[in-house]
């Protein structure tokens, strides 16, 4: 009951959020299509969707506190934030490669035709990313049958998970090094948001879609899959109420 309490609250307040920043302009398929689930499995994704969202966006607020420090030529005092930012990627990371781990299980047995759509490709902007997205583009046109297709894109954001979060780590900590205040140092920390960020939404998507084809016998075992990975993540730090999201700009 309180975890259910929990994430009712959580989600109204991701909504305020969400109204206050216009983003419902940029709403994502994935929650336009949910409703389109089965009870369990809608309330299970919701759940899912506002743990990713409000990690994301505690990340966003962490990382926006270290940029203004900078702006203040706080720079020690920026890189000790940019360390607690480093916190809460870890977290998050640990979230999505999860996730990503949960829906390569169950792909092979899924008996429905998971909806194929390429990843936004174009959106991404770091190298770390791009660098991996080069051989997905290729294989993506090659590949036939969806189930296929479907792997090669959870492959794909796992691996670009995976580079960006070694990216980020090592511009942290060379940044903390230096007390680097290059504007090229930066750009690459909020790219790497971006991109991460981006990842998240990714692969929301990708969970949304695979939800949708699962037998009820599949489904209820990949519910209590996802309701212990968001369990543990829970159990690592629970936001308070001042804390949750907020994504300002940072250019």
């Amino acid at each position: 009951m309180q975890w259910l309490m929990g994430s009712l609250i959580l989600g109204a307040v991701a909504l305020l959020m969400r109204r206050v920043l216009h983003m419902d302009e940029h709403k994502s398929s994935a929650m336009r299509a949910v409703g389109s689930l089965r009870g369990e499995l809608r309330t299970t994704y919701q759940v899912v969707a506002i743990e990713i969202e409000t990690q994301s966006a505690i990340l966003g607020i962490t990382l926006d506190d270290a940029f203004s420090e900078r702006r203040a030529n706080q720079h020690q005092m920026a890189w000790r934030v940019v360390a607690l930012a480093v916190v809460e990627w870890e977290r998050l990371g640990k979230v999505i490669s999860g996730l990503h781990r949960i829906l390569s299980a169950f792909l092979p047995t899924t008996t429905g035709t998971p909806p194929v759509r390429r990843v936004a490709v174009g959106h991404f902007k770091t190298r770390a990313v791009l660098d991996t997205i080069g051989l997905y583009e290729l294989l993506d046109r090659l590949l036939l049958g969806s189930k296929r297709r479907f792997g090669l894109q959870l492959r794909l954001l796992d691996r670009a998970s995976t580079a960006l979060s070694r990216d980020f780590g090592r511009v942290c900590r060379d940044g903390q090094t230096t007390l680097d205040s290059s504007e090229e140092c930066w750009t690459r920390l909020d790219q790497c948001f971006h991109d991460f960020d981006l990842i998240a939404k990714e692969t929301l998507l990708a969970l949304q879609a695979l939800l949708g084809c699962q037998t009820p016998e599949a489904a209820h075992e990949l519910v209590l899959e996802l309701r212990m990975l968001i369990d543990r993540s829970m159990r690592v730090a629970v936001p308070s109420s001042n804390q949750l999201p907020v994504s300002r700009s940072r250019v």
